[in-house]
């Protein structure tokens, strides 16, 4: 091994030791809680568009098999994103996803829907989880208890990994809209109000997934 490989070889592994110092940090609740079996994170992605469902994701995390890299879903790219997407689905004890459209978000207002759908997140898991790590809310009609951490997915690595299952489910599935209603630029925007997603909001009015509650300001 010549010099430049082992400078290579050494900065790799001094960012590789950074990555485990901050994963250690951001595991100081799943610590805490270390004495549960079972401890699921919890979080939600979609509350904000004007298009397309409400998601939460559930993850059981290994406890033996760390997973580097995780993060607030919305720091990390897209491809970044992919690949720990497939990590955690291969390593997670468990994973659960729950998805709440549009109808039921104007039926029962954003709120009521995102607790509707972590209670589906949470029934989605092939085992029953100890605790539950939220981020920032107390999920209604849950027997099972939980602890809310405001910006959980910026501290705790259960939670970011939910929050990326989460993004992931719902980007994949507002690119598949784009395929069948186009014109609101969905796939870039994901349900967002985008200049381009107003413009073809106005030109072509509601498609089936716009929220009705959310767009009144716009048509």
């Amino acid at each position: 091994m010549n010099k430049r490989e082992e400078e290579k070889l050494r900065k790799r592994e001094e960012r590789l030791q950074k990555e485990r110092e901050r994963t250690a940090i951001m595991s100081i609740f799943e610590k805490e809680y270390d004495w549960c079996r079972y401890i699921c994170g919890i979080d939600e992605v979609g509350r904000g568009p004007l298009a397309g469902p409400v998601v939460a994701g559930a993850v059981i995390l290994p406890k033996d098999n760390p997973i580097l890299y995780l993060n607030d879903s919305k720091k990390l790219s897209e491809k970044k994103r992919e690949l720990l997407y497939d990590e955690i689905m291969e390593k997670a004890v468990a994973t659960g996803i729950g998805i709440i459209g549009p109808r039921r978000i104007d039926e029962i207002n954003i709120l009521q829907a995102t607790y509707e759908a972590m209670r589906m997140a949470v029934a989605d898991l092939k085992v029953r989880p100890d605790i539950l790590l939220n981020d920032a809310v107390t999920i209604p009609e849950v027997d099972i208890p939980q602890v809310p951490i405001i910006k959980g997915d910026a501290k705790s690595i259960s939670i970011a990994a939910a929050s990326i299952i989460a993004k992931v489910t719902r980007d994949r599935l507002m690119v598949e809209y784009e395929e069948v209603l186009p014109g609101y630029d969905f796939a870039n925007n994901k349900g967002y109000g985008t200049r381009a997603h107003i413009a073809g909001l106005k030109e072509l009015g509601p498609s089936p997934i716009h929220r009705a509650t959310f767009i009144r300001n716009f048509i």
